[in-house]
This record gives C-alpha cells, structure tokens and sequence, in this order.
C-alpha cells in the first residue's frame, strides 16, 4: 500500500538528528534570543543548534517528538538525539554544552521538577512585559547561520 506524501514534506530536507543538539526557543521573545546568544557565545564547541518554535524545523520538531505547541509558545525544548526535554529541564540540560563553569549549573537538577517548573512558568508568564517581545523570529548572523535550522 502506497503512503501519501504532501507537497510540504517533499519540500523540507531531513533535520540530521546526529548533527548535534538542537535548542527550540520562543523566535518571538526577547528574553529568549538573549538566551541563544548567552548559549551560542559559550558553547565553545559549537555543537548546539537552534530554531524557532514558530519555524517549519521548530514546528516539524515538537510534531515528530508528540509535543502540541501553544498559541503562545513558552517552552525552550531541548532535543539530543533520542532525549527531549522541556522547561527547566531544557534550560539545565543546556549548560552540559557550555565551557567551564556552566555546567555546574546542572546541581539544579537536585531540586525536584515541580519546584524547577513553577519558577520557570513565573518567568516565562511574564518574560514578554519584563524583557519585550518582537514581531519577527531571530535571523542569524551569516556566521552563526550554519546553527540556525530553517526547513
């Protein structure tokens, strides 16, 4: 039997899961983009990869790993292989990519979840009226755009 294929799948290339981890983030927030650069400034290895939540990579992402994207996307989500985490976890799990003294910043992962969350969601909640928000996606430098997922 025959699959159907749509036009827009034909279209977009495979994302290389081996490539590296891949970082999705709010493209719209303010906040966020300070993130990814925080990430992409100390990831001296350059092996973390980005994308929107809003984008085509960020959206095909969340449906391939079962994760229903908001109206309002306020989850980073942290894919590495077959690993995928969200919130805290996400953001934690980050710092093991990072040069020294980042990755001690994983002693957070002591503190149960719920804990971890409720903090991240106080600040995700408000990261729009605190830190602003743009009414288009980061686009990369063309240095830093091999790090950046667009299909």
């Amino acid at each position: 039997m025959a699959m159907s294929t749509s036009p827009a799948e034909i279209a977009s290339p495979p994302i290389e899961r081996e490539a590296g981890p891949i970082v999705l983030f709010d493209g719209h927030c303010n906040f966020c983009s300070g993130v990814v650069n925080f990430l992409l400034a100390r990831d001296a290895r350059g092996v973390l990869r980005f994308a929107a939540l809003q984008s085509p990579a960020g959206k095909r992402l969340l449906a391939e790993h079962g994760i229903a994207m908001p109206d309002e996307p306020d989850t980073m989500v942290l894919i590495d292989g077959e690993r995928v985490l969200v919130r805290s976890s996400a953001a934690l799990a980050t710092t093991e990519y990072l040069r020294f003294p980042w990755p001690l910043a994983r002693v957070g992962f002591i503190l149960p979840r719920f804990l971890r969350d409720a903090v991240y969601k106080i600040v995700a909640r408000n990261r729009y009226r605190w830190f602003g928000r743009t009414e288009q996606c980061r686009v990369p430098t063309p240095e830093l755009r091999s790090r950046f997922l667009e299909a």
